[in-house]
C-alpha cells in the first residue's frame, strides 16, 4: 500500500518539524520484565524479559528530576514493580518533590506475597495508580490479557479501593486504561468511562477516578496480531483516514521525555520500543549527558506508527487528546 508519510501530514498541518512545547512529564521505563504476556503489548514484555534498569541509572534519573524540578514522574514497564529497586526509586523521587504515576497491571499485586502490600505502599507515597483494564467483562479482558487476568484485576482493584484509592473524599487517584480488543479505534472516552463506572460499581462495588482510552499502536506484539489476522493494511488505512491535526498538535511527545531501561532517551515510549532514540544531531541520547535546553529545542523523531496517536480524538498516556 502506498501510504502518505507521516512527515507530510505534519507539514500539511504546519507542524513539521514537530517540536516540544515544554518537558513536563519525565517517563521512566524501568524494565521489560512482566508477570503477563498481553497480546496487545507494544513493549513485548513478559516473564522471559531480562532488561532491567539498574540502581545506577535510576540515580541519574533522580539527579535530573531533582535538578530540573520536573513535576511528574511516570513509571512504566513491563510491570515496574518487578524491578527490585522500584520502591527505592519511588521513595527518592518523592523526596525530589515529584508527583509519581505508576502504570500497574494490577495482577502483579497478587503474583507474589511480597507484593500484597503494594496498595499500602502506593497510599503512603501518594502514588497515582494507572491500571490497564481492557473491559468490564471477563471475556473481553481475558481475551486480550490472558486467562484469569480479569478476576485477579478485580481483586486488586478492591484492595486499592480498601485503602482509599478511587474513593470520594481522598486524594488517592486510581485511573483505568482501556485498549480496544481488536483492530479498531477506541469509542468515545466519556461514554466508555460512564459504562465502566456503572458496571464496575454495580457488579463489584469498585470505584475509580477516570478512564483513559488509548489507541493500540501498530508496533511489536500488536503489529504481529494485525499481520497474522490480516488486518494490518485495513488498520493503517483507518488511522490515516482519521488523521486529526488538532490531536497532532497535542501529542504527548511534545511535553514528555521517555527514558529507557538502559538510560537511552526517547521522544515517547513507542519510539523506545522501536529503538528510535531522540535526534542525536540536536540533543543528547543518554541520561548521563542530559541537557534540558538542547532536549527542549530538539526535533521530535516521527514515523508511520505515529498515526496511532493522531487518529480520531487522538491518543496519549493520559487518554484522548481532544
Amino acid at each position: 500500500m502506498n501510504r502518505p508519510k507521516f512527515q507530510e501530514m505534519l507539514k500539511g498541518a504546519d507542524l513539521y518539524p514537530l517540536k516540544p512545547t515544554r518537558i513536563e512529564i519525565f517517563q521512566i521505563n524501568v524494565g521489560k520484565l512482566c508477570n503477563q504476556t498481553c497480546r496487545h503489548c507494544h513493549v513485548d514484555a513478559g516473564p522471559h524479559r531480562r532488561e532491567i534498569m539498574t540502581r545506577e541509572t535510576m540515580s541519574l534519573c533522580i539527579d535530573v528530576v531533582t535538578k530540573h524540578k520536573f513535576a511528574t514522574v511516570d513509571i512504566t514497564g513491563g510491570a515496574p514493580e518487578l524491578n527490585p529497586n522500584f520502591r527505592w526509586l519511588v521513595t527518592e523521587m518523592k523526596k525530589a518533590g515529584a508527583h509519581i504515576m505508576d502504570r500497574c497491571n494490577l495482577t502483579v499485586i497478587l503474583s507474589n506475597p511480597k507484593f500484597r502490600d503494594l496498595p499500602l505502599f502506593f497510599r503512603d507515597h501518594q502514588v497515582e495508580v494507572i491500571s490497564s483494564l481492557p473491559h468490564y467483562t471477563a471475556f473481553k479482558t481475558n481475551r486480550q490479557r490472558g486467562d484469569g487476568v480479569f478476576e485477579k484485576s478485580i481483586t486488586a482493584l478492591k484492595m486499592l479501593n480498601e485503602v482509599g484509592y478511587g474513593r470520594e473524599g481522598t486524594k488517592l487517584k486510581l485511573n483505568l486504561v482501556y485498549n480496544p480488543v481488536g483492530a479498531f479505534l477506541p469509542g468515545n472516552q466519556e461514554e466508555l468511562e460512564a459504562d465502566f463506572r456503572r458496571e464496575l460499581r454495580k457488579q463489584y462495588d469498585i470505584e475509580f477516578n477516570h478512564l483513559y482510552c488509548i489507541t493500540n499502536m501498530p508496533i511489536s506484539r500488536y503489529l504481529e496480531y494485525l499481520q497474522n489476522s490480516g488486518n494490518y493494511e485495513t488498520y493503517m488505512s483507518m488511522l490515516i483516514q482519521n488523521f486529526n491535526a488538532v490531536a497532532a498538535a497535542g501529542v504527548m511527545c511534545r511535553n514528555t521525555l521517555s527514558v529507557g531501561w538502559d538510560g537511552q532517551l526517547y521522544d515517547c515510549d513507542f519510539n523506545q520500543m522501536l529503538d528510535m532514540t531522540v535526534d542525536g544531531g540536536t540533543a543528547p541520547t543518554h541520561i548521563r549527558d542530559f541537557d534540558l535546553d538542547r532536549l527542549s529545542a530538539r526535533s521530535i523523531v516521527v514515523d508511520e506508527h505515529c498515526y496511532g496517536c493522531t487518529a480520531g480524538s487522538g491518543s496519549s498516556c493520559g487518554g484522548t487528546i481532544k
